[in-house]
């Protein structure tokens, strides 16, 4: 696949949103140094109608309209001298970097992109160099194909959103691209404001346990040698065998979540030959829009998800039955109160200047299968693939996304897709032992 860059344009909001230069502050949660990234990821669109109907023409001025609510999309992100925390600098003129890119070939024949082992797919996302990153918190790249689909490629600062944040954003330019004359949920920034610290700050709940204090620490800068990706198919036949069993040996029901991310991460932590001593963790994100009192409202487009981590010992974990790691990642659930999203964010008011940080040993895991990507129909349908090129998340630099086949495949596929992450000297062991799981090998003797 070559991708040929057309051109790269600004869009600008379709009326000045302000006037003068001001400063937006943003959340704890915000700011949480492990979102200190930028999330890359497409959506891949089919022209199966015949449309005529320039998508670039169309998706950007699109854009225009949703950018005159959602102007702090054209700021610029900078660290505080105070504190260093990041804040939004939004001037008077700015737009959005938006890149027009061309591909000869048809979805079709490249599977409708629905191989995350191909390196090529990072074409099809705008990349800034380190430098770039901050100034540009977010920007898009149109890539039309030849036979009439095209990808739309998100570089966002995760400063700026999460998941659901983003779909409200692209939601909102979809509405506006199908002909709706402004959009149905207005955006809500209130940050400092509905996810600040209490005053004073305080830890009613220990998320201390989970977290540590290393101000030399960086997460995505470890390295043990280079991370390679496997992407695996998981059928629903294996997963519900293997979860009737673990109900037969525990007298407890596991959802697939629970149930399959035990076994990756015992696999993962096996084949990397972590030390016994070690303390591992089990990372995940949960939405804490309507678990904060009061409810966060619809609008709420920053950062509205907490970690949630799972821990224990290297060696237990190897060692322990699978359903014990399951229940364990069952219990860290009940963790999920307005309590402990308020402790984690005086937390971070409280050690911020000394460097949080999850430490080694973190397997981040997030779940695509239900984030509602389908909605985002820019008038040819819902995306027929959407996948994830980030590499870091929630501390993480081997993280694990379970992911929706492609809608575009005709016959009905079964089950979903497992991307791993992982260091490329463990990855054979990791192979062998998830191949076991494939051919329903649980190892009973074992669990």
């Amino acid at each position: 696949m070559q991708v040929i860059i057309q051109e790269t344009t600004t869009v600008h909001p379709s009326s000045p949103p302000f006037h003068h230069h001001h400063v937006l502050p943003l959340s704890h949660l915000d700011t949480d140094r492990n979102l200190d990234i930028t999330f890359r990821y497409f959506r891949a669109y089919t022209n199966k109608t015949n449309k005529t109907s320039d998508p670039l023409h169309i998706i950007t001025t699109a854009l225009s309209t949703t950018l005159s609510h959602y102007y702090p999309l054209t700021g610029t992100l900078r660290r505080r001298d105070t504190d260093n925390r990041l804040e939004l600098c939004c001037i008077p003129g700015r737009g959005v970097p938006v890149i027009h890119a061309t591909v000869e070939s048809s979805l079709s024949s490249l599977n409708y992109l629905d191989n995350p082992d191909d390196k090529n797919l990072e074409k099809l996302v705008p990349e800034w160099d380190p430098q770039d990153v901050l100034k540009n918190p977010f920007a898009l790249q149109i890539t039309v194909f030849g036979c009439g689909g095209f990808v739309v490629g998100a570089a966002l600062h995760h400063a700026m959103n999460d998941g659901m944040g983003g779909s409200l954003i692209f939601n909102a330019m979809a509405e506006v691209a199908r002909g709706g004359e402004s959009i149905s949920v207005e955006p809500v920034w209130e940050r400092s404001t509905l996810l600040g610290p209490r005053e004073p700050a305080r830890l009613g709940f220990p998320v201390g346990e989970f977290l540590r204090l290393d101000k030399g620490f960086s997460a995505y800068a470890q390295s043990d040698g280079p991370v390679g990706k496997w992407c695996f198919d998981m059928k629903e036949e294996w997963l519900n065998r293997f979860k009737g069993l673990l109900a037969e040996r525990s007298g407890s029901k596991f959802t697939t979540f629970e149930a399959l991310g035990a076994y990756i991460w015992r696999a993962r932590v096996k084949a990397s030959g972590v030390a016994g001593d070690e303390m591992v963790k089990f990372a995940y994100s949960i939405n804490i829009r309507r678990l904060v009192k009061p409810a966060l409202p619809a609008g709420y487009w920053g950062n509205g998800c907490v970690p949630m981590f799972a821990q224990t010992l290297a060696k237990d974990l190897v060692e322990q039955p699978i359903w014990e790691t399951a229940e364990l990642i069952k219990k860290s659930k009940y963790n999920a109160t307005d309590e402990y999203v308020r402790s984690y964010i005086d937390f971070q008011e409280l050690h911020y200047h000394e460097g949080i940080t999850a430490g080694k040993g973190v397997s981040g895991f997030t779940d695509w299968r239900h984030l509602g990507h389908s909605t985002v129909d820019f008038g040819w349908g819902g995306p027929v693939t959407v996948l994830p090129l980030t590499r870091h998340l929630l501390g993480s630099t081997e993280p694990c996304y379970f992911l929706p086949y492609s809608s575009a495949k005709e016959e009905k596929v079964d089950g979903f897709k497992v991307l791993v992450h992982l260091q490329e000297k463990a990855m054979p062991e990791f192979k062998a032992e998830m191949e076991k799981f494939c051919r329903m090998e649980f190892g009973l003797s074992s669990l």
